[in-house]
């Protein structure tokens, strides 16, 4: 794609992009305060909602996000990361940002980042892509945004930005290198996006919530804590969910993980309403719900006549929730013996998750491919194979590919059951544009 700009062109914005990507990730706010500040603190003028936690925040933007979008509001959202386009990370009413109009704000970003360079040292690619959201947002004339965490919490890009509401999913072990090896230190990283005068909503459990709670009293924020919704039914493409102002209520996602997301989005509705921001009234909530859509999330596609589940499980929970979606699932989906395609980060827990997934019993029996995408931190392929081979009573199920192409022809050609594609959402990323056609960056 050549969109050609008063100024870069698209190409040249993503290869501007991917330049960054060479200062790796370093956490703080100097910089990204300073970009901001340079293009008129575009951020200053939008309310909503900052989502931080381990897992799950995804899912609560995107309920939140198409109850409010049914409810005729202009959202703005920041899913991350993207699968396919750089561009999904910036949406406004469900669309991604054009191209033509990504191109010109990397242009106005960079044509500052010198100035910021000089005194404080090159921002990093998210930092850039944070400063290009905000501006965008501030000239859409947003009623809402909802704005998802990175890393953490306290020194992540997206805290330069209180928008009123502070959500906190949960709190779980994850990015240990970064965050702190216990639940109460990453809690601490989280839990530090509630600012004085917020109104704050966790899901969080046990320790996490402790340290949430403690940093709520201490600013003297409303909290509102909750717990999953009463899971009610599921069939192969949703789940039915009790929720306290709405009963019996239909959510299109998958999985019953989903419960405890739902009831985080719904308590999150709530506190946009106190908060004067936005209000969604019941009905407009069950059609929201109802309608949500979360590419590359528990997702379900076609290929050649064999079902294709998408999902990223990066991390041991989320390998947790995964197992236990499969297993609710595995009445609805065609027969026969799964295959598992399956790529990691190396910085990632992934004996956790392996052990996590291999703990299903709807992948009892199943072939097991094993790639690497494309990318520096990714885990060798044949590594990933051994600890599968460690896990399964079978071994001489687990192959190795050579590229997640060749893993994911592999899987086709071998499969006569469903086909599992996780544990990286850069590899469902990859899968899915091969799969549907769409194309990136």
């Amino acid at each position: 794609m050549t969109v050609i700009t008063d100024g870069l062109t698209y190409p040249e914005a993503l290869a501007a992009i991917a330049d960054r990507g060479r200062f790796g990730i370093h956490l703080g706010l100097g910089r990204v305060r300073a970009l901001l500040h340079e293009l008129d603190d575009p951020q200053l003028g939008l309310r909503g909602a900052l989502i931080a936690g381990t897992n799950g925040k995804g899912s609560v933007l995107a309920m939140t996000g198409a109850a409010l979008r049914a409810s005729g509001l202009r959202v703005g959202e920041t899913p991350k990361p993207h699968l396919i386009t750089y561009r999904e990370r910036l949406v406004v009413d469900g669309s991604p940002v054009p191209a033509e109009t990504f191109a010109r704000l990397v242009g106005d970003v960079l044509s500052v980042l010198d100035r910021v360079s000089s005194r404080l040292g090159p921002p990093t690619e998210f930092e850039l892509l944070t400063a290009v959201t905000f501006r965008w947002f501030a000239e859409q004339d947003l009623d809402v945004a909802l704005v998802e965490v990175g890393l953490g919490g306290r020194l992540d890009a997206t805290h330069v930005w209180d928008g009123g509401v502070a959500i906190i999913t949960n709190v779980d072990l994850d990015h240990q290198d970064r965050l702190g090896s216990t639940v109460t230190a990453i809690a601490r990283e989280k839990a530090a996006i509630i600012e004085r005068g917020d109104l704050a909503v966790t899901g969080a459990d046990g320790d996490g919530l402790a340290v949430v709670r403690r940093r709520a009293r201490r600013l003297a924020v409303p909290l509102t804590e909750v717990a999953p919704a009463p899971l009610l039914d599921w069939d192969r493409d949703r789940i039915q969910v009790a929720l306290s102002r709405l009963g019996p209520t239909w959510v299109s996602l998958r999985g019953r993980h989903q419960a405890a997301n739902a009831a985080v989005a719904d308590a999150t509705l709530d506190a946009l309403e106190a908060a004067g921001i936005a209000t969604v009234d019941p009905e407009t909530r069950r059609i929201g719900y109802a309608t949500v859509r979360w590419p590359g999330r528990l997702e379900r596609l076609e290929s050649d006549g064999r079902e294709v589940i998408l999902d990223g499980a990066h991390n041991p929970a989320g390998a947790i929730a995964l197992a236990g979606a499969l297993d609710d699932l595995r009445p609805f989906l065609t027969p026969g013996p799964l295959t598992l395609l399956t790529a990691s980060m190396a910085d990632k827990d992934v004996r956790g998750v392996v052990a996590a997934l291999a703990g299903a019993t709807a992948l009892q029996g199943a072939r097991v491919v094993c790639a690497a995408v494309d990318l520096p931190r990714a885990l060798p392929a044949m590594e990933l194979a051994s600890l599968w081979r460690d896990v399964l009573p079978a071994p001489g199920r687990v192959t190795v590919a050579t590229s997640v192409e060749d893993g994911l022809q592999r899987a086709l050609a071998g499969a006569t059951g469903p086909i599992v594609v996780a544990g990286s959402l850069y590899l469902v990323g990859d899968v899915r544009g091969r799969l549907t056609g769409e194309v990136g960056p």
